[in-house]
């Protein structure tokens, strides 16, 4: 019965204070030398702050305009999220989003990356919407896994291997 009151309870400090979160998956394939970057966002979230930024028609789920959602998608993005490899930054080329459920995944790729010594990302992700946006980091290389967390202002974080 207390589970049942704790969800009752988290459920409603959610409903009344709303969290706005980004998840950025970074990924690096040492057998093709690639650097795999997806992209999570509330896409209710991310089409309001694409409104306000191109001040035009937004809507993630329509695929008769699936070719402009797309430019709106990889323009913000690769203005608010920069990665540097051992000092050089990877050129992040797009590969498309996808809606799931109340998300939108965006993916991106960049090639010719040396195996990281030191990885360098700053994400300001939805910074310019909200303070209270929280942006984690998911960092995969080496075989080692590096979870990070930046509170507005906070936009940078490296890790050296």
């Amino acid at each position: 019965m207390s589970a049942f009151f704790t969800g009752i309870f988290l459920y409603a400090v959610l409903w009344i204070h709303p969290f706005y979160i980004s998840m950025t998956d970074i990924v690096y394939k040492p057998n093709t030398k690639t650097l795999q970057v997806s992209v999570r966002i509330f896409t209710d979230d991310f089409e309001k702050t694409l409104r306000k930024n191109c001040n035009c028609k937004v809507d993630l789920s329509l695929s008769d305009n699936k070719a402009a959602m797309n430019t709106l998608v990889q323009q913000y993005i690769l203005q608010h999220l920069n990665i540097q490899v051992n000092g050089k930054t990877a050129t992040l080329t797009y590969k498309g989003y996808a809606k799931e459920e109340e998300s939108t995944w965006s993916y991106f790729e960049a090639t010719s990356i040396s195996t990281p010594k030191k990885i360098s990302i700053t994400n300001s992700l939805l910074y310019d919407y909200k303070e209270e946006q929280i942006n984690m980091l998911h960092i995969t290389a080496n075989g080692k896994e590096q979870t990070e967390k930046l509170d507005y202002p906070n936009q940078r974080f490296e890790v050296k291997y």
